[in-house]
């Protein structure tokens, strides 16, 4: 029982990461029809940045928290500004392609200065150790990311649902021409939106940097599976990216218990069962 408990934990850390990324993927393509292929790059930067604020500025663990999302977020939105605005309105495989690009420039030019290897990053002071829960061993930092992403992901999910903002950004997506008539700045907006997707994607990368170490191509690893919780949740839904991400999580660890040798393909494999029966995913509806 001890092995199953570990391995739901797991399957809840990873399910953590899987939630935080699909959501900030989901708030692109809902709000700027964007499929980001660089997503996984840009977790990878977060997490590269928040190595490099402690290594170099001495800056802890909780400051990279709020500046890591800050500054590659910033990064987003200048990536958005020089090329990305410029396919609004053509065909998704030109966003595609664009993106896929850009993550790998972003992973070359770090493998290159980094190398394949991982570099550490330490658990700060405060969430060492672990917890004796009687069934199982928590250690007090996964305890931490899995509450700290639930957190985040309700916070982005009421703010694009149910407040003003949140409607602005919907109707801009959806009629840009009357927005802009109520005096709303839609490209700024847009951008704006960008921006919060890739912040999602760096904060992800800093609570990722302690468990997984800091690594060039950590990002390439979980994109594909990221890709596959969104499209499982209905491109573009963001509480279907949030359920599905730390369901599929749980899916993936309950699958390493029982059968290992399907934990690698369980996810595609409900992603192909979930298509078949509804194309728009669960909770994606038809244009």
């Amino acid at each position: 029982m001890q092995a199953l408990y570990a391995q739901l934990l797991v399957g809840l850390i990873n399910g953590s990461f899987y939630a935080l990324l699909s959501l900030g993927l989901a708030v692109i393509f809902g709000m700027l029809n964007i499929i980001n292929f660089a997503h996984g790059a840009l977790y990878m930067m977060g997490a590269f940045c928040a190595y490099f604020l402690l290594t170099y500025g001495g800056i802890n663990y909780w400051w990279a928290l709020i500046l890591a999302p800050v500054i590659v977020g910033g990064f987003g939105i200048l990536l958005e500004r020089t090329m990305l605005q410029w396919l609004t309105g053509l065909d998704h495989l030109y966003g595609l392609l664009l993106t896929f690009g850009l993550a790998l420039i972003i992973q070359g030019v770090f493998q290159n200065y980094f190398g394949s290897s991982g570099l550490p990053y330490a658990i700060p002071d405060l969430l060492k150790g672990g917890v004796n829960l009687g069934f199982m061993y928590l250690p007090i930092y996964r305890g931490w990311v899995v509450i700290f992403s639930l957190v985040i992901c309700v916070a982005t999910w009421y703010l694009i649902e149910r407040t003003r903002l949140g409607a602005y950004l919907r109707a801009a997506t959806e009629n840009p021409t009357l927005v802009r008539a109520f005096g709303i700045n839609v490209p700024r907006m847009i951008t704006l939106t960008y921006g919060l997707g890739v912040g999602l994607a760096a904060l992800a990368g800093v609570l990722s940097a302690p468990i997984n170490q800091v690594r060039p191509l950590m990002g390439a690893d979980l994109i594909i599976v990221v890709f596959a919780v969104v499209v499982i949740g209905g491109m573009g839904s963001i509480m279907g990216s949030i359920i599905t991400g730390f369901a599929l999580g749980v899916i993936e660890g309950l699958t390493k218990y029982f059968y290992p040798e399907a934990s690698n393909t369980v996810v595609f494999v409900l992603m192909v069962l979930v298509l078949l029966v509804k194309p728009t995913g669960l909770t994606g509806r038809a244009n």
